[in-house]
């Protein structure tokens, strides 16, 4: 899998001198940012899961900064964002609003439907436990993220030093 994500990675010496990245290309030849190492990885889940579940558009945008700020490893932060996807976000945002209604303990919009005009409708009721719901799944899931990458790395390790 690691030589598979390195062969389809960008080259980082091409993109720190392209010229629309702004200030994102001069530091875009920090090792850190294409090494494929359990720091790097785990940070990467920690960013890439956070960014996924923010509910605004091109969520790349914020994770590519958040993996440069935390030396996270950029094409996996990026990659990940992409669970919430056209067709994922729907379900996901409304158990997002669903969970953040079960936090705040406010009932549930009856006739909710998912529609992009519905939801403009009735945004002035469900952005509260819509945010907060997105807020918590963020935190959850980019803790986990990184715990389980660390944890999967230790015991790859554990289990090539009881085989040698």
């Amino acid at each position: 899998m690691k030589k598979f994500l390195k062969h389809y990675s960008p080259n980082p010496n091409e993109l720190k001198n392209h010229k629309h990245l702004g200030w994102l290309g001069k530091h875009l030849h920090h090792s850190s940012l294409w090494n494929f190492n359990r720091k790097s990885i785990s940070k990467a889940f920690a960013v890439g899961l956070f960014c996924a579940f923010i509910p605004v558009p091109f969520q790349m945008l914020l994770a590519a900064p958040s993996a440069v700020i935390f030396a996270a490893n950029l094409p996996v932060s990026i990659a990940l964002v992409w669970i919430t996807n056209p067709i994922t976000m729907p379900p996901i945002f409304y158990g997002c609003y669903k969970l953040g209604a079960w936090i705040l303990d406010v009932s549930i919009e009856k006739d909710f439907v998912m529609s992009l005009e519905y939801v403009w409708q009735v945004f002035g009721t469900i952005w509260q436990p819509f945010l907060l719901g997105c807020l918590t799944l963020s935190i959850i899931s980019s803790t986990f993220g990184y715990f389980a990458v660390q944890l999967t790395y230790r015991l790859k390790a554990y289990k090539r030093l009881r085989r040698s």
